[in-house]
């Protein structure tokens, strides 16, 4: 018997392993100490978690301990990142590349910069999602000091080639970001073999606490430095300062833990799960049509449009499922996503869009029942639309002209 609502949005966020919350709980009574407090037990308690949180983090991603800044979550992260570097370097230079599908923490940060004088180039990127690498290249220049590029798209999981971008940030003497908030725990990830200086991490998307981040900043070869955007206490390496939040890094810590112990295993169940529904949408349905790279992508991802359906009549429709219309940042938005356009998929298309965000805790039945809930009410609706009556006839619809009254 599958439990209703069932939950399949977990690029928004994802539920908090019980274990994790396990892990949490004694900083959360008896073990309440501040992680700066040197003089005695509580602090020491909270400092030694915070400390093996950071060991399982870094190890999550091939990185040394040293190098990982615990902040408040993606989003600062990716302030700190893009910020930091802008306002270090900016004797060095003041171009900044990063690409028309970022998150909107990228997108925002570079904007608000270019307020400040710094010059940004918004790579595009083809009708798969993925940069042109000549693009790339052909972009820098001798003041560019930044390339931010995200691992894997949090609308459309399309992963991008972050190991051949790296190499070419590092020829050319650039450093780079990228935000690998969707990758990192669901997908190998790592940051030497992948030339990465920089990187973005977050808690709550691998079933950890909400609230607490991180940022890899690259000790050696070469030794990345940040200028602050959050100053007073000089805490984490005087690059992000304020009291730890300890039971959300000891969840994130566990968190990152699990993943990696589970990762090869975990990925090809959701990638099983994911292809389930893919072929019985695909098999049940016509004019479906999948978003953004099949290969390259990430395995629990399936973001899909259904022609002649109303998107928000089709999310009505399946109310009894949690599932995503664009990315969960900008969902009250009534426009077509900013992702899906920049892609070329037509405005008619984006706005039937469904993000399926397959997780750790779905189930085959879950998966089945999906399934069968949005064919049946994609059946219903198209045989309201007069659109899908007439494309089944074999009108052009782009060929009609459309009488308006007077």
């Amino acid at each position: 018997m599958v439990k209703l609502p069932i939950y399949m949005d977990n690029h928004a966020t994802t539920p908090l392993d019980p274990r994790v919350l396990d892990a949490m709980m004694p900083y959360l009574t008896d073990r309440f100490g501040n992680a700066a407090s040197r003089n005695h037990k509580f602090g020491w308690e909270a400092e030694q978690a915070v400390e093996s949180a950071r060991k399982e983090i870094a190890a999550l991603i091939g990185a040394d301990p040293r190098e990982i800044v615990f902040t408040s979550g993606a989003t600062e992260s990716d302030n700190l990142a893009v910020k930091g570097v802008a306002w270090m370097y900016r004797e060095k230079g003041d171009h900044i590349i990063t690409c028309v599908t970022e998150h909107k923490a990228i997108l925002d940060t570079c904007k608000h910069l270019e307020k400040d004088g710094v010059r940004i180039t918004f790579l595009p990127v083809d009708n798969k999602g993925l940069v042109d690498l000549d693009d790339l290249r052909n972009a820098i220049t001798d003041k560019t000091i930044l390339i931010s590029i995200m691992t894997a798209n949090n609308e459309v999981g399309v992963i991008q080639d972050i190991k051949e971008i790296g190499r070419i940030a590092r020829e050319r003497g650039v450093l780079f970001h990228t935000d690998a908030v969707q990758a990192a725990g669901k997908v190998p990830f790592n940051v030497n073999e992948m030339n990465v200086d920089i990187a973005s991490l977050s808690a709550h998307k691998v079933y950890g606490p909400k609230g607490v981040g991180a940022l890899y900043v690259r000790r050696r070869s070469p030794r990345v430095l940040l200028t602050p955007i959050i100053d007073g206490g000089g805490h984490e390496r005087g690059m992000r300062s304020g009291t730890l939040n300890v039971p959300g890094i000891v969840g994130f810590g566990k968190a990152a833990q699990i993943a990696r112990e589970d990762l090869r295993r975990e990925s090809a169940e959701m990638f099983r799960l994911r292809e389930r529904l893919r072929t019985t949408l695909e098999r049940e349905l016509d004019e479906v049509y999948i978003n953004g790279d099949l290969e390259k992508r990430l395995p629990g991802n399936l973001n899909m449009s259904f022609a002649y359906v109303e998107g928000e009549s089709l999310l009505m429709g399946i109310n009894d499922i949690a599932v995503s219309s664009g990315s969960a940042c900008t969902s009250a938005s009534l426009e077509p996503s900013y992702v899906l356009k920049a892609l070329g998929v037509g405005e008619d298309l984006a706005h039937t869009s469904i993000r399926f965000g397959i997780g750790r805790f779905n189930t085959e039945e879950e998966v089945d029942y999906v399934a069968a809930r949005v064919i049946e009410v994609v059946r219903r609706l198209r045989e309201l639309s007069p659109l899908y009556e007439m494309a089944k006839e074999g009108i052009d619809l782009k060929s009609v002209h459309w009488a308006t009254e007077a």
